[in-house]
């Protein structure tokens, strides 16, 4: 006997799907359209104005300047399904949305509050950075954990806090790579991210409201980073105007011969991602007409961007990491030099001290509205 559903149940594996379809053929029915750049993003532009609808799941962010327009599709999803407003953005998904004349400020405070909490670490003494510099972490033969269940939790919750702090996005990287064997070294590594975290409790990025519509991106790498594998690190951060919109920190999938050529691949990743911003403004309706300014600090891998010639040092690398060169005879991305001082990708690549890693935070508009809070009480 077969019981056939006319529909989906919650709680099946086909549910989530089903769910996602019937809520895209609403929106679609009145007007929206998918984004290809983000399946999550819906758009509508029409005379009453722009309107774009974000969705995970089932929590929906609206936002238009037209408030008219937001009440019609309102009812109009609440006539099509059950729907709880909760008014203006503040809260959405562990995210903390505080908004002045500054700009927007992006924080997890309260899930930070959370991890300290659930480690025992809430009066934890904090530290002025996330990872120690020099830091030589490995797969360690002894003193293994026996119970790796903790640890691996914790860097889950851990990536899931990268989402509003990019500061600490390399040693979270760095401690993911041990969930298969790790030790008790590892275990103090990650206690000090949380230390860290303590010190920072609401540290987060600031998207700042007077600001141009450039695309601009810091790429860099760490060459033979590794010392299991030897593979280099690449890290890169892409701005909108002078607000931080993308970043990473991850290792190579290939050995690079030489630092030029890391840098290259770095260079390749940053220009995809540098691909894919452009192509998500369209779905805004905003048409990136300049260039966008690729900043890297090895004058080598510039020059393979630019030389077309065919040679020993770049024949063996892959042919989609070329694709860089059509992209900058298109015009579509601008390859410039950089100093290694300025280069804001290095917190990304590699544990730094922590004088310059407090400055390369104030030039990526990363802070903690929380401190300036306190400071202005107190004074």
């Amino acid at each position: 006997m077969v019981c056939k559903l006319h529909k989906s149940l919650y709680g099946l594996k086909q549910a989530s799907r089903q769910w996602h379809s019937k809520f895209s053929e609403s929106l679609i029915s009145i007007g929206f359209q998918h984004s290809k750049s983000d399946y999550s993003l819906f758009t509508r532009n029409t005379k009453e104005g722009f309107i774009a609808l974000l969705v995970y799941v089932d929590d929906i962010i609206i936002g238009s300047s037209n408030i008219k327009a937001i009440n019609q599709v309102k009812a109009y999803l609440h006539s099509q399904f059950r729907i709880k407003d909760l008014g203006t953005l503040k809260f959405f998904l562990g995210i903390e949305i505080a908004r002045s004349t500054a700009g927007v400020h992006l924080c997890q405070r309260k899930y930070s509050l959370e991890i300290l909490d659930s480690a025992g670490l809430l009066g934890c003494k904090p530290a002025n950075t996330p990872i120690e510099l020099n830091h030589k972490l490995s797969h360690s033969p002894s003193d293994l954990l026996k119970d790796p269940t903790s640890y691996r939790m914790l860097i889950g919750r851990l990536i899931y806090l990268t989402i509003t702090r990019p500061d600490i996005s390399y040693a979270v990287s760095i401690l993911s790579q041990f969930m298969d064997r790790l030790s008790e070294i590892h275990m103090q590594a990650a206690h000090r991210v949380l230390r860290y975290v303590k010190g920072s409790i609401g540290q987060g990025i600031l998207l700042p409201s007077q600001s141009d519509l450039h695309i601009k991106a810091y790429s860099d790498s760490d060459w033979a980073a590794c010392p299991e594998t030897r593979k280099s690190v690449t890290g890169f951060c892409v701005f909108l105007g002078n607000s931080l919109v993308s970043w990473k920190s991850k290792k190579q999938a290939t050995i690079s011969r030489s630092s030029a050529e890391a840098e290259y691949r770095a260079l390749a990743q940053t220009s995809c991602e540098l691909i894919w911003v452009i192509s998500l403004l369209k779905d805004f309706g905003i048409t990136h007409t300049k260039p966008a300014i690729l900043y890297c600090d090895n004058q080598s891998a510039l020059h393979i961007t630019k030389n077309l010639v065919f040679h020993e040092r770049t024949k063996h690398i892959e042919l989609d990491c070329h694709f860089v060169r059509e992209k900058v005879l298109a015009k579509v991305i601008h390859p410039v030099h950089i100093s290694s001082k300025f280069q804001l990708a290095d917190i990304f690549t590699k544990a730094l001290g922590s004088a310059p890693f407090k400055f390369l935070l104030s030039k990526m508009g990363i802070l903690n509205i929380y401190a300036h809070l306190e400071g202005e009480s107190q004074s």
